[in-house]
């Protein structure tokens, strides 16, 4: 019969999302380059790509949920949604390389002292006696550095926790325990939340600002990243958490809270890598806050 499906693979309808989505994410770097440049009405066009996008990712996602609830993610579909995730999180790993690499660099390869000549305007290498350009520290002499067994220590227990627990709603989801399920996540999106909590106080703490120096920029930066991501990770478990209360989810069928469970777990990964690169050896022998 012509039209029958007779295939396991989910052929989308027409959708408007991702053309929509496409002119919002091109309104929202724009108005983000106008803001930047202080140019007229940067603000508004900014504004209105945030609210697209975030209409965007709403609605999308409001369909794959759909579909997911109507049966159309059958156990193919679910195999090729799992390696899209596996790319993408491949991808977010690529980014925090970048960040590592820029944090090493600066580390490991400082360049020459330079003195600003005010009359001229020009920089030249500080030479020393020996004809030979004195090198850069990092950090930067005279930086204060935050204690890495301070906060930063508190929140890798924090992140190490949250991976305990949501694992745990995992097992729970597996074998059919809805209220470890529910308990799990919600200690989970707990612990996420107080994270962010915690990171925000070290920030509005700490002992240097954003710009100035290398050592400055490449914390904020790949900290930062992290942060966004956690923030990320924690939307991602809130809907999770709000489908379970309305009855979705199977242990047969759960590639939603499967695909939160992976990207928390690699937000987990990327702090253990930072509080070790940047907190601890990046700032080892400098004078701590």
């Amino acid at each position: 019969m012509a039209g029958t499906k007779n295939h396991d693979y989910h052929i989308l309808p027409t959708d408007p999302w991702p053309l929509i989505g496409s002119i919002s994410a091109l309104t929202m770097t724009t108005g983000l380059v106008f803001f930047m440049h202080e140019m007229p009405f940067g603000t508004p066009v900014l504004v209105a790509g945030i609210i697209g996008l975030a209409f965007t990712f709403f609605s999308w996602f409001a369909n794959v949920v759909n579909e997911a609830e109507s049966g159309d993610h059958t156990p193919v579909v679910q195999l090729h949604m799992r390696y899209g995730m596996i790319l993408f999180i491949a991808s977010e790993v690529m980014f925090f390389v970048g960040w590592f690499w820029s944090w090493f660099d600066f580390a490991l390869f400082p360049d020459p002292v330079q003195l600003v000549d005010p009359e001229a305007n020009l920089w030249e290498n500080l030479i020393g006696q020996d004809g030979v350009a004195a090198l850069a520290t990092f950090p930067q002499q005279g930086i204060t550095v935050l204690d890495p067994f301070n906060l930063p220590l508190l929140n890798t227990l924090i992140l190490l926790c949250s991976g305990t627990t949501v694992t745990w709603a995992h097992h729970s989801l597996i074998h059919g325990d809805r209220e470890g399920l529910k308990k799990g996540l919600w200690l989970t999106i707990a612990l996420g939340v107080l994270f962010s909590i915690v990171q925000a106080y070290e920030y509005s703490h700490a002992p240097f600002g954003f710009g100035g120096t290398t050592y400055s920029s490449a914390f904020y930066m790949a900290t930062g990243f992290h942060g966004f991501h956690v923030l990320i990770g924690t939307i991602f478990l809130i809907v999770c958490l709000v489908r379970t209360y309305k009855g979705h989810f199977t242990p047969r069928q759960h590639f939603g809270f499967e695909a939160a469970a992976w990207y928390w777990h690699f937000v987990d990964v990327v702090w253990l890598f930072l509080f070790i690169a940047v907190y601890v050896w990046g700032g080892w022998g400098a004078e701590v806050h």
